[in-house]
């Protein structure tokens, strides 16, 4: 049973540390994530992420591109959208394999949690139970989606009108495209001329109103 995600459908999924508390303590932390949902969409296995971790450090960039092509053709999700927020994240996905999506979120929390554990010598739950997801039903929920995903930054006061520059989330990959295959923005991106016509829907969006409440539980 996958919690009625159906295959090549798109939901919005999203989830938030247990107690509220921050899953987030320093840059290395949120890179590590950001390791973690770009390149887990398949079964792929990495060896010393740390590596990987340390690379992004000086560069901001991973040093994976050898990886890629066998990532895209094994996948089971294809991301769409994302954003790290102190204390939950917001991802936009579609299932293109039976029960990707939950082996993929599986595979997120698990592996970050493991880390997160051992690196601060905690036990227990880091998350919220496992996470939450929503049906996209139709385009404009997945254009309003896009919007309130990259808003999200605003509520992060240095972030505030400049949400389309924030590093932990993708919406300045809609300008600019960082991970090359491993993010699928055109969904979206297609439907629009430019970037500034993209930037401007979302600033203007009102995606909390267009969504359903139960989008909006973090």
């Amino acid at each position: 049973m996958y919690r009625n995600i159906a295959f090549s459908e798109s939901y919005h999924i999203f989830n938030r540390g247990n107690n509220k508390q921050e899953i987030f303590k320093e840059e290395r932390d949120w890179i590590r994530f950001l390791f973690i949902i770009l390149h887990f969409q398949s079964n792929i296995t990495f060896d010393q992420i740390g590596r990987h971790i340390s690379y992004y450090v000086k560069h901001p960039m991973f040093d994976t591109k050898n990886k890629i092509p066998e990532i895209v053709q094994n996948r089971s999700a294809e991301l769409i959208s994302f954003t790290l927020m102190p204390n939950h994240f917001h991802l936009s996905l579609t299932e293109i394999k039976e029960g990707g999506i939950s082996e993929y979120l599986r595979r997120i929390q698990d592996a970050y949690t493991k880390y997160f554990n051992i690196k601060y010598k905690r036990t227990g739950h880091l998350f919220q139970g496992s996470y939450k997801s929503v049906h996209i039903e139709n385009n404009e929920q997945l254009l309003h989606l896009s919007a309130y995903i990259h808003k999200n930054a605003k509520d992060l006061k240095e972030w505030e009108d400049e949400e389309y520059l924030f590093p932990w989330s993708s919406y300045q990959d809609y300008r600019q495209n960082r991970w090359g295959k491993l993010l699928k923005p055109d969904i979206v991106l297609e439907q629009f001329n430019n970037f500034k016509e993209y930037q401007k829907f979302v600033k203007t969006s009102l995606a909390k109103e267009k969504l359903s409440d139960k989008h909006l539980l973090i």
